[in-house]
């Protein structure tokens, strides 16, 4: 199956996820916990859940959900102030449903709902060569202090210029363990 007719598929619905459902919760885990095989992240989004938590979309099909993704409230420490910014960690899809596009959909429907919610920042942690797509760059993220290698930590401007004069070091929930 091709990356557009994947896209394309209407049989794959993205929707936020229910905050208030158990259930739900651990159909996500498990979907964390597939993808990443551990429990590293699937942890993670449990700690982030609440205040710290912006967005949390879910991908799902006539068998359920597929795939997850978090956005969270993360900072960067200027020498003058704290520039709110958002984590895009973690995004995962079931093993057998990678590679269709699924995660890409996640993504674009989560940055849509940043931007309108006026967001201006976005940071992710990834493969360099996947992300860049999406319009995340190391090059605008240069500037930002990161515990992580160079080239995988990227950032986005939802609003254009919004990096512009922001040097500092990044701050993330404790839920990280930065």
């Amino acid at each position: 199956m091709s990356l557009k007719h994947a896209l394309a598929d209407d049989s794959v619905r993205i929707r936020v996820e229910n905050p208030t459902s158990a259930p739900e919760h651990l159909v996500i885990s498990a979907v964390n916990e597939a993808a990443f095989g551990g429990s590293e992240e699937a942890h993670l989004v449990d700690e982030l859940r609440g205040d710290q938590a912006l967005i949390s979309l879910v991908a799902e099909c006539e068998l359920g959900i597929v795939g997850h993704i978090l956005f969270s409230r993360m900072w960067i420490k200027t020498p003058s102030k704290l520039v709110p910014a958002v984590a895009l960690a973690p995004v995962a899809v079931l093993p057998e449903h990678q590679r269709k596009g699924i995660g890409q959909r996640l993504i674009v429907h989560g940055l849509e709902l940043l931007k309108n919610q006026g967001e201006r920042i976005v940071i992710v942690v990834g493969h360099p060569d996947y992300y860049p797509r999406f319009g995340f760059s190391s090059a605008k993220a240069a500037p930002i202090e990161s515990p992580f290698l160079r080239e995988a930590f990227m950032a986005l401007e939802l609003v254009e210029g919004a990096l512009e004069g922001v040097h500092g070091i990044v701050i993330y929930p404790p839920a990280f363990g930065l």
